[in-house]
């Protein structure tokens, strides 16, 4: 019995090349790049070109190694430098991924989704939140599909909505303290039963009498409108109250899912406190090192060591400051960074409670 001969293809197939494409002048131009490293770059991880091009070169086509012509790229680009090309190339061009690629930061995205859900939510009856498990069973119940030009808040949102019309799940209400003058308490009372709030507690020993409560998302800006009439402000002590104690996790449809241990809600400082000392490199640490290699990082304006230079970059702290770099800001240290990052969550987090 004759055997099936194996001919030689003569597509050559690239397995470990992230193309990025840019149309520009009715041409067409693409680079060859280091896959997972195009995006680093662009959220300015990643400063070593290098480290992301796999070669100065400027393409018309990659895959079959057509070389760009020079007077086509003095043409579109005003320049024939090919480092410089490929660096506008990496910052407005389209980024090419495959099949298993374009699959796996979907997955990444839901996953991002479904803890957005969690943190934002609570089983009515416990007031506890579901397991991370649990939320993405019911977004798969309801078909949900990951939309790549959303952001995950934005989607988290409009889930949370959907689930709320199937499941009994609810948004978790804010933590809030009322506080107004001494004579307008009272009135401050009686606004507090009309929006109800559950009070968790009343200071009236000072001159400005405050209260503890929680409140529906929904109604926090009417709560601000109202307290203008009682010259009273409102501020948010969390986005997100849960139960203190009790099982942290509730069963659904009769699904058997491991309880874990009672949660304590932290303090939101405290939590982004503690990630990013373990993701940056403290100042002290950086004087205490001698006869070490060291870089400064003009963005924090500290000394970094050379071989933890990178970890650096990727912390929130330098994130922070290469913002305010860019917006011609001075830098910040860590524990002023900490402070700004919490207060710029705070305020967007309350933008999304208008439904």
């Amino acid at each position: 019995m004759s055997r099936t001969l194996v001919q030689p293809v003569g597509q050559k197939r690239l397995t470990n090349v992230a193309v990025v494409r840019l149309r520009k002048h009715g041409q067409r131009f693409e680079i060859a790049c280091f896959p997972n490293k195009v995006l680093s770059w662009r959220s300015c991880v990643e400063k070593d070109i290098d480290e992301v091009l796999q070669s100065h070169t400027v393409y018309s086509n990659v895959s079959k190694g057509v070389l760009a012509k020079s007077k086509d790229l003095t043409k579109a680009f005003g320049t024939d430098d090919q480092t410089q090309i490929c660096i506008e190339i990496l910052e407005k061009g389209e980024l090419q991924v495959s099949g298993k690629e374009r699959e796996a930061q979907l997955s990444s995205q839901f996953r991002d989704i479904a803890t957005i859900v969690m943190e934002k939510t609570i089983n009515p009856e416990t007031r506890r939140p579901y397991t991370i498990t649990m939320i993405e069973r019911l977004m798969h119940e309801i078909h949900f599909a990951v939309d790549p030009n959303l952001t995950s808040k934005e989607q988290a949102l409009k889930v949370i909505k959907k689930l709320t019309e199937h499941f009994p799940i609810k948004r978790a209400p804010l933590r809030v303290r009322f506080t107004a003058p001494n004579p307008n308490f009272a009135g401050l009372m009686e606004k507090v039963g009309e929006w109800n709030a559950t009070v968790i507690s009343k200071d009236e020993s000072s001159t400005q009498p405050s209260i503890v409560c929680e409140i529906e998302p929904s109604v926090l800006h009417l709560c601000e409108e109202r307290l203008k009439d009682v010259q009273g402000r409102v501020e948010v002590l969390s986005v997100s109250a849960h139960a203190e104690s009790g099982p942290s996790v509730e069963q659904h449809d009769s699904v058997e899912v491991p309880q874990a241990a009672p949660v304590k809600e932290p303090d939101a400082v405290a939590q982004i406190s503690e990630t990013m000392q373990k993701q940056s490199i403290s100042t002290e640490s950086q004087g205490n090192a001698q006869g070490k290699q060291q870089r400064r990082c003009k963005e924090c304006d500290v000394l970094v060591e050379d071989k933890l230079y990178r970890e650096h970059c990727k912390s929130g702290w330098h994130k922070h400051n290469y913002t305010r770099h860019k917006n011609g800001l001075p830098p910040l240290s860590q524990e002023e960074c900490i402070v700004e990052m919490e207060l710029a969550d705070s305020k967007k987090d309350l933008k999304d409670y208008d439904f």
